[in-house]
């Protein structure tokens, strides 16, 4: 079957296709450069790290700090270790933090009953270049390590992979700065009020801060994961290598094209770029477009459904042993989302998360998938993040159910904001505070008004009400003309002043005034200037004083 004519002209299609379709790319991106002169850090037990030093002898500069016991007492192995790196100082202080990146590794160590550098120590530099760590757990606990820090524990394999490595880590090596910040519609902290984290929750690489109430992106620990650009719901954070609207632009094409000529939907297939693409070859069967990305995770739900409603039947995320578990994580909950929206408006459950097993022998999900509804493919071009998704899932619902109904759900990054009008004032700090002008005035009207569709749940708007009249209910609308209009949550009348007649506040407000203070009796003589406009109530407090010039010394 895989090697039929019918497959084997399916693939000289693919090949003609991806060879005239290309992502663009910018071609002078903007990169972070780092710079190391090779002195190298070993940290593990004494023996081992000695051994390992020994190895090393070309590196500008060799530091052991042995933070373990010996691994074996055996004589022949401690008189060879006693023979390696006689001319590397070992140390044996209290490790504090480990922390930094290729060429700016920090170590602080217990030292003279306080704590030190130990590369001013022990090189008299701010830093050390690299690291080797064979501790039996490594000491930056993290899912993707920063460059140049090597952790092998005591794995023979890894060391000596390690090894061959660290000599080429000298020079000056220049990588991509995966990700940007739009910090004008981050939801994360506005007016004084923290709001969206949603970002913060799922960077393998812990490179993601939240610095002065502002995302920071660390490029020199940043993998380009895409973790955090998936997560973000306003678009703040974007991919850049490529953008979400040059793969979507890449995507389109792509399927268009193989639609075109081979007259058979295709099924697209998502890996990374290391280990993934290292087990993808052309045997794939013809009608799979495998997709390299950086990571899995910098594709979306957007991608997905996008590539779904451009004309491909089904869509393949290939999860490798190297994906790092936050990120198998994360693609779960995105999974289980979209197929619950595709169950929802009458889809086949068209996306999976597949293995390296499946990879392996792919026809048994590839066949069930033949016998899918084929829609005509939709002409919308990519637009934001947001417009883009809901689009591809209108259309998507469109050739389905034409469901219509509000499911309710819970921590996603939609659905409608609730207000208590009877107490609300329309004081517009829900406004003010709204990342995505999901919340609008009413202009010279006293209104509120709102936008189901671009509201991120990001509970801004909540935080920031003085009345407290605001609740937030996550939920995903399938009504696409209901959750598109403006939505009146409130308007009124607004109070106009009893002297001239114009219009200064909402009714509420000035009610919500004279209930507050209308009956102390600091206020009981002057209740009527609330009633007024500024300039009136200026107006009348000199007239008082005119007409009686000392009832200010009274």
């Amino acid at each position: 079957m895989s090697n039929s004519p019918a497959q084997q002209a399916l693939r000289q299609v693919r090949n003609e296709v991806k060879q005239q379709t290309r992502i663009l790319q910018n071609l002078i991106p903007p990169t972070v450069s780092y710079t190391t002169e090779g002195s190298v850090l070993v940290i593990g037990p004494e023996d081992l790290a000695r051994l390992a030093a020994d190895k090393l002898s070309g590196m500008a500069g060799r530091v052991i700090l042995a933070n373990e016991p010996i691994t074996s007492q055996d004589e022949a192995h401690l008189e060879k270790v006693m023979a390696a790196a006689e001319d590397v100082e070992t140390y044996y202080n209290k490790i504090m933090s480990v922390k930094g990146f290729l060429g700016q590794f920090q170590v602080t160590v217990e030292h003279n009953e306080g704590v030190a550098e130990l590369s001013k120590i022990a090189l008299r530099k701010a830093h050390f270049d690299l690291i080797l760590d064979l501790s039996q757990t490594p000491l930056i606990q993290l899912e993707m390590l920063p460059p140049g820090y090597f952790y092998v524990g005591q794995d023979p394999e890894k060391l000596a992979q390690a090894l061959e490595e660290l000599p080429q880590m000298v020079g000056q090596f220049d990588k991509p700065r995966y990700v940007k910040i739009n910090a004008d519609i981050c939801a994360h902290y506005r007016n004084g009020i923290n709001g969206c984290n949603r970002c913060l929750n799922f960077c393998p690489a812990d490179a993601i801060k939240s610095v002065d109430q502002q995302i920071a992106v660390d490029p020199y620990l940043c993998h380009g994961a895409g973790s955090c650009s998936n997560a973000c719901p306003t678009g703040a954070l974007t991919y850049d290598l490529p953008t979400p609207q040059a793969l979507h632009s890449y995507l389109n094409k792509l399927i268009n094209r193989f639609i075109e000529k081979s007259g058979t939907a295709p099924v697209i297939l998502f890996h990374d770029a290391a280990q993934g693409a290292a087990l993808i070859t052309d045997e794939l069967p013809g009608d799979v477009l495998a997709v390299e990305l950086e990571e899995i995770t910098v594709a979306g739900m957007d991608h997905w459904f996008a590539a779904l409603a451009w004309g491909a039947r089904q869509v393949l995320i290939f999860n490798t042993t190297a994906t790092a578990p936050s990120l198998t994580q994360m693609l779960q909950g995105e999974l289980q989302l979209a197929n619950t929206l595709l169950q929802e408006i009458g889809q086949p459950q068209r996306i999976s998360l597949i293995g390296e097993q499946d990879l392996a022998d792919l026809w048994p999900i590839l066949d069930s998938s033949l016998s899918w509804p084929v829609m005509v493919p939709a002409t919308f071009a990519a637009d934001s993040k947001r417009a883009t998704l809901f689009a591809a899932l209108d259309y998507l619902n469109d050739h389905g159910k034409q469901a219509k109904q509000l499911l309710p759900m819970s921590n996603v990054p939609y659905g409608r904001v609730k207000v208590k009008t009877d107490d609300c004032t329309l004081c517009m700090s829900c406004v003010a505070t709204c990342p995505t002008q999901a919340l609008q005035d009413g202009g010279d009207k006293p209104a509120l008004y709102f936008v189901e569709q671009d509201c991120v749940q990001c509970g801004l708007c909540e935080a920031a009400c003085p009345e407290k009249v605001i609740s937030l209910e996550p939920a995903i609308n399938l009504d696409k003309v209901n959750r598109q209009q403006r939505q009146t949550l409130k308007e009124e009348a607004p109070f106009e002043c009893i002297r001239c007649g114009a219009p200064f506040a909402t009714q509420s407000m000035v009610h919500r005034m004279l209930e507050m203070v209308g009956t102390h009796s600091a206020f009981s003589a002057n209740i009527e200037r609330l009633k007024m406009c500024g300039d009136c109530r200026v107006k009348d407090m000199f007239e008082e004083i005119l007409n009686d010039p000392e009832k200010q010394l009274r």
